[in-house]
């Protein structure tokens, strides 16, 4: 029986483990050159292109906002030169930015490009030469 309450509870504690997104590369407070490589993650969400199933809430595609913050969940990412979308459910790009400072956030977003919000969001700055 003991056995059982702590396999229950190992369980319980992974299922319970939020969402969330990161920049695998590259790092906050990162020199690079420009096209900038940048490499997503998702963990806790499935990757699934845009308009597959757009109102199923446990997949998305991610989107970068350039020198932007989270958007509140729900609202619809909006499509310009500083939000990126990566609606076929692409975790690698090359990002085009001019030399400076430049904060990148990380925004997950279901099928119709709806936000998860600022808890599946990550910004990073970057250095660019």
């Amino acid at each position: 029986m003991l056995m059982f309450v702590a396999s229950l509870l190992i369980q319980t504690s992974f299922a319970l483990k939020p969402a969330e997104v990161s920049f695998v590369s590259p790092k906050d407070g990162a020199t690079v050159t420009s096209p900038v490589k940048v490499k997503m993650a998702v963990v806790g969400k499935k990757l699934r292109p845009a308009g597959e199933d757009a109102d199923e809430n446990t997949s998305g595609h991610h989107h970068i906002i350039i020198d932007g913050s989270s958007m509140p969940e729900g609202a619809i990412i909006p499509t310009d030169e500083t939000h990126l979308h990566f609606g076929k459910a692409q975790t690698e790009v090359e990002v085009k930015l001019s030399p400076g400072k430049h904060m990148l956030t990380l925004q997950f977003a279901d099928g119709a490009h709806r936000s998860y919000g600022p808890a599946l969001s990550k910004t990073i700055t970057v250095q660019v030469k």
